[in-house]
């Protein structure tokens, strides 16, 4: 028996702080056993990573529980939402490997939160104010200090009735009035202080045209979508804790004061993804994109989940990474190097092994024989014994990157450099014999001599060099372009520092190009790679063996190949950094 509470207690431990809850609520029976999640996006913008967090924990928990989690978009602002958006979410969603029970729009709802709204105000729980925006906020007072009534607080129902009308008419003008719930403008909670609940938007919807003139503030729309739906468990970021009491508030109004206990939708708080040198705003990221500071969306240096994608990152490594830090009820800033860690971890087992050079220095083996051409095999994965191999021509004439040749090389350079040996990838070993130099005293080719002897595989092979070579027969390898891509930003908590560069006075854009590494995009057109990548399908995961994991960029075709560089074989940036 004492093994058994062991067992429990450990199980217990393995589990992060809502999923004990869940376990707890099931073994409780609430909502009938039920869970039902959401993932509610609004569509005015791109994902990024910071929501693959929300979208792990909202379709996790289902999944884990044999629950379902539902998408729902949050499109109550048509001013920034659009199909496109909608598009493209749904899109991120499938790609991280997780597939929603049914598809809703708190637009569906705008029937209902408008009756909704109408009862409160016959019952005078909601009132027209005609003040500014400006005003409202100087009468909600602080959180020490009692806010003080509209002068509208009192208006009689009929005449708040008339105007509610009038609001949804398109007779009145953006902001000149709202409709507030009358609440209690003493309580510590500032969001009790007769919060907005509708306000005049006359921007055509996306799926209701002009229908709807009112449209309802999150706050009112999000706990009753949730209810209306069947939600169990209302999974949001810490943010929304004080919005809580509020949540549930407007959901015992919704049901009249019916006994809501063990069925109702709960709401529950969780720490938000937060990543060093990454600025994951999407009002800051739109700018950037209208703004050409970067090619788009899924420009690869930007944070977005297509963005990863399109660089290169595999769904499995974000989720295991996700996975790693973990959830609590803390916000903390994690290091870039963390995510780039788990994807590096990925992509060894899925990755195959092709050769590249990206600097490329010629090398001409002086003693093999001239228009003589081997077949030498290569390993497709050395993780994966299923992945079979491929052939790479072996000729005269090859090339080596340009950083593994030094004419003068230190004692630990253990590359090739004048009278030293290294052995060719799946070849021969080599000694180099002399170099070439243009007129500037720059070196053109180097020279060396094979071992005809030491071909691997060969008994010869087993002789010991200190280093390994790739390379690429000149006449049998393809040319291409490498976009060699680093951290967008060179300072490490970018949010704050655009804070306060804004308040010295600069524009969010001057801010921003001000924080930006130049040397986050390097564009290399003197590459080359094997013929084996020719035909490959965009997006196919690659390791440039010795220089880093690539992937083919949906802009490459057969006639002009573009690869982009997802994350090195090492950490370089850390080290780099502890240099400075």
């Amino acid at each position: 028996m004492e093994e058994l509470k062991n067992n429990e207690g450990e199980e217990k431990k393995s589990l992060n702080f809502i999923e004990q809850i869940v376990v707890k609520d099931l073994a409780e029976g609430k909502n009938d056993g039920r869970i039902q999640t959401r993932f509610p996006p609004e569509p005015n913008g791109y994902l990024h990573i910071g929501h693959a967090k929300a979208i792990c924990m909202d379709f996790g928990i289902a999944e884990k529980y044999n629950g379902v989690c539902n998408l729902r978009f949050d499109d109550t602002n048509p001013t920034k939402e659009n199909v496109e958006y909608v598009d493209a979410i749904k899109e991120d969603i499938k790609w991280l490997g997780f597939q929603w029970g049914n598809e809703y729009y708190a637009s569906d709802y705008f029937q209902q939160l408008w009756d909704f709204a109408v009862e409160l105000i016959k019952e005078g729980k909601a009132y027209i104010d005609e003040q500014t925006a400006e005003q409202i906020a100087e009468q909600k007072g602080t959180p020490t200090q009692a806010g003080t009534n509209s002068p509208y607080r009192d208006r009689p129902i009929e005449e708040n009735l008339a105007l509610f009308e009038k609001m949804n008419s398109g007779e009145l003008e953006e902001g000149s009035m709202v409709l507030r719930a009358k609440i209690d403008m003493a309580n510590s909670n500032m969001h009790f202080r007769d919060p907005i609940i509708y306000r005049i938007v006359k921007t055509p919807h996306h799926r209701t045209g002009d229908k709807w003139k009112a449209y309802p503030m999150y706050d009112f729309a999000h706990g009753q979508s949730d209810f209306f739906e069947g939600v169990t468990h209302s999974l949001c970021t810490l943010e929304f804790v004080p919005h809580r009491p509020l949540y549930d508030l407007f959901i015992d109004w919704l049901k009249k004061g019916e006994d809501l206990n063990d069925h109702r939708s709960r709401q529950y708080e969780f720490n938000k993804l937060n990543l060093n040198y990454t600025l994951m705003s999407k009002r800051n990221l739109l700018l950037m994109v209208n703004e050409k500071m970067v090619s788009g969306w899924d420009d690869p240096r930007m944070p977005t989940l297509c963005a990863f994608r399109r660089r290169g990152y595999s769904p499995e490594s974000i989720r295991k990474f996700v996975d790693k830090i973990g959830y609590t009820t803390f916000d903390a800033l994690n290091e870039f190097s963390l995510l780039e860690s788990a994807v590096r971890d990925d992509l060894n087992q899925r990755s195959t092994r092709v050769s590249a050079v990206i600097n490329p220095l010629k090398l001409i083996i002086t003693n093999y024989p001239e228009g003589q051409v081997e077949e030498m095999e290569a390993i497709n994965n050395p993780e994966d014994e299923t992945a079979g191999t491929h052939t790479i021509e072996f000729s005269r004439e090859l090339w080596i990157e340009r950083d593994d040749f030094m004419e003068e090389a230190p004692k630990k350079f253990f590359r090739l450099s004048i009278d030293k040996e290294v052995r060719l990838k799946n070849a021969y070993i080599i000694k180099c014999t002399g170099v070439k130099k243009n007129a500037e005293g720059e070196i053109e080719e180097v020279y060396a001599e094979y071992d005809p002897t030491s071909k691997s595989g060969m008994e010869g092979a087993n002789r010991k060099v200190k280093g390994t070579l790739h390379w690429l027969s000149c006449a049998h390898c393809l040319p291409a372009e490498v976009r060699m891509y680093d951290r967008l930003w060179k300072v490490e908590n970018p949010r704050d520092e655009l804070s306060r560069l804004q308040k010295e006075g600069l524009t969010p854009k001057d801010a921003m190009m001000q924080m930006m590494n130049p040397d986050s995009l390097q564009i290399l057109n003197n590459c080359y790679v094997e013929k084996f990548v020719q035909d490959m399908p965009a997006l196919t995961y690659l390791q440039f063996q010795r220089i880093g994991y690539f992937n083919v960029d949906p802009d490459s075709t057969a006639g002009h190949l573009v690869f982009n560089k997802t994350v090195g074989l090492k950490d370089s940036w850390n080290k780099e950094q502890n240099k400075k």
